[in-house]
């Protein structure tokens, strides 16, 4: 099998790749959808506050769109070796190569993290209010999950790609935060 160069991020390795690519350029990915499926608790929650990240969810139909990556070649075996590190602390992902459309219209082949729906931490079942509320209230070693839900939503917004669906979900995490602030203030 050849080399892959390019690596997908549609949540945090979009604004916290965590390397410098050598080129950046909008794609899609069909077949997928990204969603709050995966269960954290390491990044952005704990074993006894879980809190949700995104993962990639098989969807015959649907379509994801984020950033296309490209490693610098002498990086390569070092940018793996961290991606692998950071995606895969508790095999919730499975690695997959996927083909990507660019905005520019090359297609190329990708790395990208799969969400494993056979993973205890696969949590693809609930709905967008019980989301917000693991949301609002979840911080792990990485931060509030709170964060992680705007950062993803802003980035996306800022580069043409937003999504309704997490600014919704941004909405309502911003709602229940406000109102459990003003519960601790009574």
């Amino acid at each position: 099998m050849h080399k892959i160069s390019w690596v997908f991020g549609y949540g945090s390795l979009m604004w916290d790749p965590g390397f410098q690519p050598v080129e950046t350029v909008k794609a899609h990915l069909t077949g997928y959808s990204r969603s709050f499926c995966l269960i954290s608790t390491h990044y952005r929650g704990t074993e006894t506050q879980p809190g949700l990240v995104l993962g990639l969810d098989e969807e015959p139909a649907a379509r994801c769109s984020g950033l296309a990556m490209r490693i610098h070649e002498p990086d390569h075996v070092e940018v793996m070796a961290y991606l692998h590190a950071r995606e895969m602390v508790t095999e919730a992902y499975r690695e997959e190569v996927v083909t990507l459309h660019l905005d520019d219209g090359r297609a190329v082949e990708a790395l990208t993290y799969v969400m494993r729906r056979d993973h205890e931490q696969y949590a693809g079942h609930l709905d967008a209010a019980e989301q917000a509320r693991i949301i609002a209230t979840a911080e792990g070693g990485r931060g509030p999950n709170a964060e992680y839900l705007f950062n993803t939503a802003r980035h996306l917004a800022e580069i043409g790609l937003a999504d309704a669906g997490l600014d919704h979900l941004s909405d309502e995490v911003r709602r229940l935060i406000d109102a459990g602030r003003r519960s601790q203030g009574d």
